[in-house]
């Protein structure tokens, strides 16, 4: 069994690169997203057991995420409809250069709404997992993600964190360091690696990384240049499947999901990363933040096809 707790939001998107925010223009949407919705999503596609812990308005935003969670099969028992405020949502442009510029509603909407569930409610599980955008976008909402990470430990859950710092939510960066300390699983990319360390080098992150003794495993995402996985006893790269980009939103958060999913399975940190690289190029492949392709079929039909 997999958890997370985090914003759920819809996506807005532009159709097309390089038309500011400001423009009027067309927009396409709702898209069901959010990083923790779109790795738990993805962790339901690849048929492991998944929850998550959020909020939604009592909209048609948030019926829009719960129909998509139950067609994939994510539990949303953990799902609370707030009235009176809206479901969360972001508006995105992208532009040439594959940079995006994002305009949040979290904070003020339903999403930063959830409670951590009651002790007595809290089920055993492989993994807790935790998105740093989720943490930084509301203090009150951090913490409650931080006693809940706290409670599933406690049920033997191992902790696993995407650090996933969007520049338009940085606030509450002291949180980090809480969840750092107990972090099993840590799958940044390499600015986050940097900036969450506060090193200038990968080699100097990672060695500072490990003097945390719970921390077993960096899987580090490099974009176009694949990613490289750290344990204490060494480490390996691995590069990307060849696919036709199309949006990269959500790749890094079905990487997560997909690399968890082969650790539940007992599979080697190798075939981890070619089943969590087979499903972000999955990702990638369409366009919207969850709208991939990816079943446990169509990742193995890539990791087969080779890179």
């Amino acid at each position: 069994m997999i958890f997370t707790m985090g914003e759920l939001i819809v996506e807005i998107m532009r159709n097309r690169e390089g038309v500011s925010l400001r423009e009027a223009d067309v927009f396409l949407g709702p898209y069901p997203s959010g990083a923790p919705a779109i790795f738990i999503d993805t962790v339901a596609k690849m048929k492991h057991s998944a929850a998550i812990i959020g909020a939604v308005g009592n909209d048609d935003f948030g019926l829009c995420l719960e129909k998509r969670f139950e067609r994939d099969g994510v539990d949303t028992s953990y799902i609370t409809r707030v009235d009176g405020v809206s479901t969360g949502c972001a508006f995105v442009t992208y532009f040439e250069d594959g940079s995006r510029k994002f305009i949040f509603h979290i904070g003020n909407s339903a999403a930063a709404s959830a409670k951590c569930p009651h002790p007595d409610k809290i089920p055993s599980a492989d993994y807790f997992h935790i998105m740093g955008c989720s943490v930084m976008s509301n203090e009150s909402f951090g913490r409650e993600i931080i006693k809940a990470m706290h409670l599933f430990a406690q049920k033997g859950a191992k902790v696993s964190f995407d650090p996933n710092v969007r520049p338009e939510l940085l606030g509450n960066a002291e949180l980090i360091d809480e969840i750092m300390s107990m972090t099993n699983v840590l799958m940044p990319g390499v600015s986050e690696l940097l900036s969450i360390s506060k090193e200038d080098t990968v080699e100097r992150a990672v060695e500072k990384c490990f003097e945390n003794e719970r921390l077993e495993i960096i899987a580090l995402k490099n974009g176009s240049k694949g990613c490289r996985i750290f344990t204490r006893e060494g480490s390996f790269d691995m590069g990307i499947y060849k696919i036709e980009p199309v949006d990269a939103t959500g790749a890094g958060d079905s990487f997560d999901a997909a690399f968890l999913c082969g650790l539940c399975d007992g599979l080697s940190l190798v075939e981890c990363a070619k089943q969590a690289s087979a499903a972000a190029a999955l990702n990638t492949s369409a366009f919207g933040p969850m709208e991939g392709k990816i079943t446990p079929d169509s990742v193995k039909k890539m990791v087969e096809g080779g890179m």
